[in-house]
């Protein structure tokens, strides 16, 4: 028996909202019990930690992960008519979770209905959770060339497009022909990438909308070639990143002539630690952990460096890294 559907609650003050949001996730989990299909995972407090690049953070009220389209509107709808809030997680790289965790939902598209890529010439159209790197290796076998730069990104190809992320010198949506995505009604919308307006590391409509998919364009090349160059930015990666985990950059370039990275290593901040979170010794807007390091620690590092940076040259750093979650009491 389903549980009687709650009014919507109208807290009067911050104790009061996070207890009628506890009853109303709770309220939400058996609906979505009784409304998703076997195939979808659905789990309480799932720990998040272990999802993300960076190994720190505390769990999802509710993590699902849908198995078909149907199964994502499916939970957009019943969170929208409930009021709970709803994060969506990429392969977890550039993203910091808070030690007290996530109230609400945390969808994953990782799902392989959400993660296939399927070739027609030099076109490909790839799921939200289709890995970047998968993405770039079937370009280079069938011999595409202009999607070498995702071999070098971290996460899938929904996260790249929300961030419009880079590398090389060139962008997600440089190749994104049309985009798929879902409001967060659960309408599924198609549209040419020529209406989306993005900006640098960042695509304002799925700031709220969450993307399903992309029709990615490449050009014919010889496969070696296209081999020779994934191989070349491979290397460069692995010469200038750390190997411990990470979100990736911590900060956006400040200007275009002025890399965050350069600005900190001038500082001499490099190998500065808060904790087991410290400032890599190898590219310095990388924050890694160096085991055991909380989402605490790696924030209290980010206001450090930001400081510093204030202090000395009158930089404000603007955080790349997306932060979610709660502290702890």
């Amino acid at each position: 028996m389903s549980p009687i559907p709650l009014t919507p609650f109208r807290p009067a003050n911050a104790t009061e909202a996070a207890a009628g949001l506890a009853i109303q996730v709770t309220d939400l989990f058996h609906k979505l019990q009784g409304a998703l299909p076997l195939e979808t995972v659905l789990r309480r407090d799932e720990p998040l930690a272990r999802r993300t690049t960076l190994r720190v953070g505390g769990p999802a009220d509710i993590f699902v992960e849908p198995d078909c389209e149907h199964a994502l509107v499916t939970v957009l709808e019943l969170a929208a008519q409930m009021e709970v809030p709803v994060f969506v997680l990429g392969r977890g790289s550039n993203l910091l979770i808070r030690d007290g965790g996530v109230r609400g939902v945390v969808l994953s598209l990782a799902h392989s209905s959400f993660s296939a890529i399927e070739r027609n010439g030099s076109l490909f159209q790839c799921g939200a959770g289709a890995r970047l790197k998968a993405i770039a290796t079937e370009a280079r076998r069938a011999g595409v060339a202009g999607l070498e730069f995702l071999e070098g990104i971290p996460g899938s190809l929904g996260g790249a497009l929300r961030m419009n992320a880079g590398a090389m010198n060139s962008w997600t949506f440089n190749v994104v022909e049309r985009l798929r995505y879902v409001t967060r009604a659960g309408v599924i919308q198609d549209v040419p990438a020529a209406e989306v307006p993005v900006t640098y590391r960042s695509c304002p409509l799925l700031r709220e909308a969450i993307a399903i998919g992309a029709l990615l364009r490449g050009t014919a090349d010889d496969p070696e070639a296209v081999r020779a160059r994934m191989d070349a930015y491979s290397r460069k990666r692995w010469d200038s990143q750390p190997n411990q985990p990470s979100a990736g950059c911590t900060f956006k370039n400040p200007a275009p002539t002025l890399p965050a990275g350069k600005l900190i290593d001038e500082l001499g901040l490099k190998g500065t630690r808060v904790g087991d979170a410290m400032v890599s010794d190898v590219h310095a807007n990388f924050f890694v952990n160096l085991g055991n390091a909380t989402a605490r620690d790696v924030l209290q590092l980010i206001e450090l460096v930001r400081q510093r940076a204030r202090e000395a040259r009158g930089v404000e750093l603007e955080i790349e890294v997306e932060i979610l979650g709660e502290d702890l009491p």
